[in-house]
């Protein structure tokens, strides 16, 4: 294998993977490649739009062509923390305790309008997706490899929504705002999909061990030095900017860190460019960081001043390490 190529069968699955998923969604290939990157990252998105932008039809369709198994939960006010993680049920007829697992043993779990649900029960996520295992009653379980949350919420301004934590928010690699499709594409959409969304139609292209594997690969990707300077001069710039109360922490420098090596992998590349820095940047660092108030005032929004900072930057040349 080429240090600096992907190899040619992986290309050529992923090009197949982006053919299949298109029989159900229309568009939305770079928000496809982007939760394959958080999934070979090891990282969770966080999918936030208006209701019937597509959100979770792109999550069943993400699962449906990586052939992993595939759970849902639709958040509610009155959701508990064992409806998502299980509970000890205690059999009379044994007269012993046994697990009934939550739907969060599984691979790809969609958390559907998140927000919806209560802070208490947002917050049982947090071991399964920083740790990977799951507490009940005292006993910790693993989960199942490869494991990624994808959830979906609406914009916090709408009725019956409850703001995720900044511990919880920070556990997402990346957040995603969809928007709407193009005329174009909507177009598209009603004379291909119709009025059901065919998702049987979609066949599976990766095996979860193919993707455990593609996980290894992307920790060999090489990132030289100047990167990584570039990343945490970025970094730097956010805690001094004037319109920003939170700049981004180390464990954002360290997750862009891991993510432009995904995003480098799926480029074909075995090494980093900056490129992939100033592509990747926005939805692992838009989340992360806090406006002071004038500039919400101003509506100024933190995709404008990481832009701002980013043009203001010098990047380093493109070296092959």
């Amino acid at each position: 294998m080429s240090a600096n190529h992907l190899p040619s069968i992986q290309k050529e699955a992923l090009e197949h993977l982006w053919k299949e998923l298109s029989k159900s969604v229309i568009g939305r290939k770079v928000e496809m490649k982007l939760l394959l990157t958080a999934l070979l990252t090891e990282g969770h998105v966080l999918l936030e739009d208006l209701p019937g932008t597509g959100k979770t039809t792109m999550v069943k369709a993400f699962s449906k062509g990586l052939d992993c198994a595939f759970s849902r939960i639709q958040c509610t006010p009155d959701l508990l923390p064992s409806d998502i993680l299980g509970a000890s049920i205690f059999n009379p007829k044994t007269n012993e305790f046994y697990l009934r697992k939550g739907p969060v043993f599984t691979n790809v779990l969609l958390v559907d309008e998140i927000n919806r649900a209560l802070p208490r029960t947002q917050s049982s996520l947090l071991e399964c997706m920083e740790e990977k295992q799951v507490s009940i009653e005292g006993v910790t379980y693993s989960l199942t490899a490869p494991f990624i949350v994808l959830a979906t919420q609406n914009p916090v301004d709408m009725e019956g929504t409850f703001p995720l934590p900044e511990a919880q928010l920070d556990r997402f690699l990346m957040k995603l705002k969809l928007g709407y499709p193009t005329i174009e594409e909507e177009q598209q959409m009603l004379g291909q999909v119709g009025d059901e969304i065919p998702f049987d139609q979609i066949n599976s292209i990766f095996q979860p061990a193919e993707i455990q594997a593609m996980q290894r690969q992307t920790q060999e990707v090489q990132i030289h030095p100047s990167i990584i300077q570039y990343i945490t001069i970025l970094a730097h710039e956010t805690r001094n900017h004037p319109l920003l109360s939170i700049g981004v922490s180390p464990r954002a420098s360290k997750a862009l860190y891991k993510t432009v090596k995904a995003w480098a992998l799926l480029n074909g590349r075995h090494y980093v460019i900056p490129d992939d820095v100033k592509e990747i940047v926005q939805p692992v660092w838009n989340h992360r960081l806090l406006l002071k108030p004038e500039a919400r005032f101003n509506d100024t929004h933190s995709e404008d001043i990481l832009n701002d900072i980013i043009s203001k930057t010098e990047v380093p040349e493109e070296q092959v390490v």
